[in-house]
């Protein structure tokens, strides 16, 4: 963000966004998370400042879940409307001629798993054609459930279900031998690691982007 001039701080004072909690349904917890997080945030909009997190769980639940549970929240509905994915907000830059194109690496091939909080915010594959932008690099999106689902694939007594509903999505990765596998949120890379035999490392759509630009 900073090499594209976007002016970056981050919120010191937050807390977990709420979502473990939500599909726990321990809406307590989500509701004392809300009231310590709307505060910190919209001091930041306030101040003029967009708002992202690199974890597309964290931008569903304050872009939309929390909009939904408290609807009459003029602070939750302002926060909401300042919240962007990463690659979002990097992609409305291009748009607008403000995205720096100067890449130094090529990616080569990109085996892309797109997560499942990403897919139901119907933004586009936004974090797959930013990287298109890269010269010599090549994104193969893969669509499906990694199998880890919050915390449900944490748990001792759904793992081995956990891995079967992931196991197409590793078997994606491991046939498309590709240069980087990448999936935006960590949880579902960390998951798809666990799976593949040569155990290689995951790496972030953002810290792809770095390697482009040579930083």
């Amino acid at each position: 963000f900073r090499h594209n001039g976007i002016e970056v701080t981050l919120v010191g004072a937050e807390r977990c966004c709420g979502m473990p909690r939500l599909e726990l349904g321990d809406l307590e917890a989500v509701a004392k998370l809300k009231e310590h997080n709307i505060p910190q945030l919209i001091a930041a909009v306030e101040a003029g400042y967009d708002l992202v997190a690199p974890i597309p769980s964290c931008v569903l639940m304050f872009k939309q879940e929390l909009p939904l549970m408290y609807p009459e929240d003029a602070q939750v509905r302002a926060v909401a409307g300042r919240f962007y994915d990463p690659f979002e907000y990097l992609m409305t830059r291009h748009q607008a001629g403000l995205l720096r194109t100067d890449f130094k690496a090529p990616l080569g091939k990109v085996s892309y798993h797109v997560p499942c909080h990403l897919r139901v915010q119907n933004l586009g594959l936004k974090t797959r054609d930013v990287l298109r932008l890269v010269p010599g690099t090549t994104v193969e999106a893969i669509e499906r459930c990694s199998g880890h689902n919050g915390t449900y694939g944490v748990k001792r007594e759904f793992r081995a279900a956990s891995m079967r509903i992931g196991r197409p999505v590793v078997q994606r990765v491991e046939s498309a031998a590709a240069d980087h596998y990448s999936s935006d949120c960590p949880m579902a890379g960390e998951q798809i690691a666990s799976g593949l035999a040569e155990g290689r490392l995951p790496e972030h759509p953002l810290r792809l982007l770095r390697i482009a630009y040579g930083l």
